[in-house]
């Protein structure tokens, strides 16, 4: 190891110490203890460019342990990705480039949104997915254009958390050689040394799941570093699981090695001690590089740069020789034809009988499979219930990895951070599937792929009292209010076949919000008056009798629309002119203007009762205080669904009799 690399080594660790102190908030153990694990990768073995952080063929490094966030800056800094040290010196403050934590799409570099322990992991996986399939689809011989590994950091925190073990067992599994995990040991949490509660012996975890285990036993030793990840390079056949042995807060006297380190600054005379045992120069300084090391880093740079040409000469010659799979290329990396997709009458087609909407949204994946060839997704480890397999589409496993169909095992948050991955790496979309209950298991990846603006489809079948003798376990009631209330999210909740193909349409053609479908495991019929309005969230499915003079507004999503028809149908008898309105996704009916929104529920109508067999939260946006709702006040029940339905007042009789009440009311 040169000096010169030691000294660019610790201009990490010495601008993440100043950018945390002068924001008096953040993490500098891990900055301080894995500046050289970073520094070998980034310097003399990652494949990147930062003139052009989204070249396709570059390698992805993702920085699990996102509090370390400062680390990761430095590096974007001192690479030359765009971050400034105006930008360094405003880290975790309002509207900057340098926020708490890493933010995919916010900070050119980021290539995941981390924060939640172990994500980045599960993510790393996905990307290293999508890099297999991709390759398997494209490479030719002697033109390997997708060729590169993926690298996640993290410590003992994500080797915790229970995502890393649901995503590291596919990953060994499947044998993705390309994917290499650095753990970050350095034996501390932030309660104290980690024999408090984690003394497994990682490594025979890791070689259980099927990993290569090498061992680093000085972190600060270069030469072992990038002798360790070439060895992992070397293996074909399983992913790689680097330990690096580190000291939390290496360099800083009285706090290196122990629990103060991890998430507090350091103090500015203990910076100032950090500097002069380290040999920094001008230590009374802070944000001071030496101008050799910037220049050695822009020398690196350069190298990257040189690479992506290399590669860039490749593909131009591949495109000239494989004409099609440059077309095909162009077509998995660009947006899906909306247009194209909304005027195909073969798409839309449906029989008039009564169906479950989770069998016809298998139906539409179908349909879709062979409209996007992009199009990547599977269940954890319910396909055939969920009907999400994809006929004659092969299945991915690691003799092959062109098979479009996903098994996740039964690891639904794995497999929403896995989702993310793939559709982090670019080039294909995702969609994963469970049944709607078990979307507790997925939410935390949901929530960052709406941060993201990833537009992953999830399949979430099994969604009401309807399910019926599997219990209350099984049956979902709070999980639509908790979708609804994550920002970015559309919550798609279908009543027959036609709202069912715009709920996949609304899905496919997302480019920034992430889409969840809730499907029935009953059948349902279909509607007369259903169409393409319901690419607006909401509108009139069954107009009353007298428009004119309209008494009352049924407002439903799903199973109960039908069932406010023939509430409407019975109270019509009676004389009463009550409209219908199916709503299967009211954050995109929000979405529509003031005048669209007024000739759906127009304002003067406000005896208005909403039907959903799930929680009642969040109704009474659109029933006010006149209004009323037939829903679930508590949680279901093991039983044949029809019994449930009636037993929880999802009648017509029912739903007519509140509807009456509520026009009385109304009228007195």
């Amino acid at each position: 190891m040169s000096k010169l690399d030691m000294t660019c080594v610790n201009a990490i660790r010495v601008l993440s110490a100043d950018a945390i102190q002068k924001a008096n908030s953040g993490h500098p153990g891990l900055p301080l203890g894995s500046a050289p694990i970073a520094y070998e990768l980034w310097a003399h073995h990652m494949n990147h460019n930062p003139k052009n952080a989204q070249w396709a063929n570059r390698d992805r490094f993702v920085l699990s342990a996102g509090h370390g966030s400062a680390m990761l800056y430095s590096l974007l800094h001192l690479f030359g990705y765009g971050l400034t040290m105006d930008d360094m010196k405003q880290f975790r403050q309002d509207g900057s480039l340098t926020p708490g934590h890493p933010e995919y799409g916010h900070t050119t570099g980021v290539e995941a949104t981390t924060g939640p322990l172990g994500a980045g992991m599960g993510m790393a996986v996905g990307m290293a997915m999508a890099e297999a399939h991709l390759a398997a689809i494209f490479n030719r011989p002697g033109y390997p254009v997708v060729d590169h590994y993926t690298y996640a950091l993290g410590g003992d925190g994500c080797m915790m958390e229970g995502i890393s073990s649901e995503a590291f067992s596919l990953a060994g599994t499947l044998g993705l050689d390309k994917l290499i995990i650095f753990y970050d040991s350095n034996r501390i949490s932030i309660e104290g040394s980690t024999d408090i509660a984690f003394t497994e012996d990682v490594q025979v975890r890791m070689r259980a799941f099927g990993f290569q285990t090498i061992t680093v036993e000085n972190g600060n030793d270069l030469a072992a570093i990038g002798a360790a990840i070439e060895e992992a390079k070397a293996d074909k056949e399983h992913p790689s699981f680097i330990t690096v042995k580190t000291e939390i807060g290496y360099g800083c006297p009285g706090k290196q090695g122990t629990a103060a380190a991890h998430g507090a600054p350091l103090g500015e005379d203990n910076i100032r001690a950090m500097k002069e045992n380290l040999g920094w120069p001008e230590p009374d300084k802070t944000f001071n590089i030496p101008d050799e090391v910037y220049a050695h880093y822009q020398e690196l740079a350069a190298a990257g740069a040189e690479k992506e040409a290399a590669w860039d000469k490749m593909f131009a010659e591949y495109c000239t020789k494989y004409p099609d799979m440059k077309a095909r290329w162009d077509e998995f990396r660009g947006p899906v034809n909306a247009e194209k997709l909304l005027s195909d009458e073969d798409y839309w087609a449906y029989e008039d009988k009564s169906v479950a909407t989770r069998n016809l949204s298998g139906v539409m994946i179908n349909r879709l499979k062979d409209r996007l060839p992009q199009l990547i997704g599977g269940s954890a480890d319910l396909a055939p219930s969920n009907k999400t397999h994809m006929k004659d589409a092969g299945d991915f496993r690691r003799s092959d990895y062109a098979g479009r169909n996903l098994h996740f095992g039964v690891r639904e948050l794995a497999m929403g951070a896995i989702s993310n991955g793939i559709a982090l790496h670019g080039g294909l979309r995702t969609y994963a599937a469970t049944f709607f209950v078990f979307s507790d298991y997925m939410k935390p990846m949901i929530r960052l792929a709406a941060l993201m603006g990833l537009p992953v489809t999830y399949v979430f079948t099994h969604d009401s009292i309807g399910v019926g003798e599997d219990g209350p376990t099984h049956e979902p009631i709070e999980q639509m209010a908790m979708l609804r209330a994550v920002p970015n999210v559309n919550v798609i909740r279908p009543a027959d076949a036609t709202e069912t193909a715009a709920a996949w349409y609304l899905a496919v053609t997302s480019e920034k919000t992430p889409t969840a479908l809730v499907l029935t495991r009953q059948g349902l019929p279909q509607l007369p008056g259903s169409g393409k309005e319901a690419l607006k969230g909401a509108y009139v499915v069954s107009e009353a009798k007298d428009p004119e003079h309209i008494d009352g507004i049924y407002i439903a999503t799903g199973s109960e629309v039908s069932l406010a028809i023939e509430a409407q149908k019975q109270l019509e008898a009676e004389g009463s002119s009550v409209r219908v309105v199916s709503m299967p996704c009211a954050d995109i009916f929000e979405q529509q203007s003031d005048e669209y929104k007024e000739t759906i529920l127009p304002h003067n109508i406000r005896a208005r009762v909403a039907v959903e067999a799930l929680s009642s939260y969040g109704w009474e946006r659109y029933t006010g205080l006149d209004g009323a709702i037939v829903a679930m006040k508590s949680f279901g029940a093991s039983a044949p669904a029809a019994t449930l339905f009636k037993k929880f007042g999802f009648t017509k009789e029912n739903v007519a009799a509140v509807m009456r009440q509520t026009i009385l009311k109304n009228e007195g």
